[in-house]
């Protein structure tokens, strides 16, 4: 009788079981899955497209295969809309610093923000930082859009996208952002002010501008160089590669030499004790040139320095190392 009673009651359960298993069948039939089913779409459902890129699974949603074939034909590499941030300059910024921080090179926030020299970069000033990198050209009287484009070597519908123009026709005085160009190498050493070394190591004396005449003080003066303190005998160097096309002796000058350099610069190197180089000869930066004097119209030993750039002077502390 024990036994009856065991196997009637072990009966009702199986039934009971299987009317609940039937039951939750028909209320959810998507999430009961067949091994079949998980192995060719996943738990979560989708179509599986690859096994073997990065050792992973990715799946895609049947929702988001609406367009196929619009997929599959998009180009890799789209124009990027330019896009500008903002940074105001704060003590111990540098364009460099900003340059890695922003994921540019320098090129691209001198030129968009037209510095003219990184060393007097002001405090508060408000700096356009592009999202990518590229320099402004200024459309200057008769060029083409499709000029430009063969000098910085992109193509003009690049440049029509990415600045917003309606026609190829550009106006003259107009900037347009060329991405991926880069400034000329004499041009961002002279905005850097790297272009050139130091003659000779020393205080200077008297600055390039406006002064008392040494030799009549109640007299104003322009001094076209700089005064560059030395003893006797001190090499003088060529602050930067060039052929030399004159040496000499001056009444106000005493010994000198001159050396002309690529870019229209042109430098002067004045009151030598001596002349260590001659006209028509090629000289490296850092060659020695000349030593220290005291010759010319002087009041003591030292090196007088000029910049000239298209044959103007022009601060030569702007540009020198």
């Amino acid at each position: 009788m024990l036994l009856q009673h065991e196997g009637g009651t072990a009966g009702r359960n199986f039934f009971r079981l299987a009317t609940v298993l039937c039951l939750f069948w028909l209320i959810h039939p998507v999430e009961v899955l067949d091994q079949k089913t998980l192995d060719e779409h996943g738990i979560g459902g989708g179509v599986r497209l690859s096994e073997d890129l990065y050792d992973s699974e990715i799946y895609i949603e049947f929702d988001d295969l609406y367009d196929t074939e619009a997929i599959a034909l998009e180009p890799e590499v789209l124009t990027r809309t330019l896009l500008y941030d903002f940074h105001i300059v704060r003590s111990g910024d540098y364009i460099s610093n900003l340059a890695v921080n922003y994921g540019l090179n320098q090129d691209s926030i001198i030129s968009v923000n037209k510095i003219a020299n990184t060393r007097l970069l002001q405090i508060g000033r408000v700096l356009k930082i592009p999202n990518q990198d590229g320099i402004l050209h200024t459309v200057r009287s008769g060029e083409t859009l499709s000029a430009i484009s063969a000098r910085y070597r992109v193509e003009p519908e690049t440049v029509q996208i990415l600045n917003e123009l309606f026609s190829d026709k550009i106006t003259a005085g107009t900037d347009l952002f060329i991405p991926g160009a880069r400034l000329d190498w004499t041009r961002l050493q002279e905005i850097n002010g790297d272009l050139f070394i130091w003659p000779v190591s020393g205080a200077v004396t008297s600055a390039y501008g406006y002064r008392r005449d040494p030799f009549n003080p109640a007299r104003r003066q322009f001094h076209n160089g700089i005064d560059i303190r030395g003893s006797v005998g001190t090499p003088v160097r060529a602050a930067m590669a060039g052929r030399v096309s004159r040496v000499g002796w001056d009444r106000v000058l005493g010994n000198y030499v001159v050396i002309n350099h690529h870019s229209g610069y042109r430098t002067l190197y004045a009151h030598l004790s001596v002349i260590r180089t001659r006209t028509g000869a090629f000289v490296s930066q850092g060659e020695r040139i000349g030593d220290v004097g005291n010759t010319g119209q002087s009041t003591g030993p030292h090196l007088h320095f000029s910049v000239y750039k298209d044959g103007i002077t022009v601060n030569p502390r702007a540009l020198m190392r």
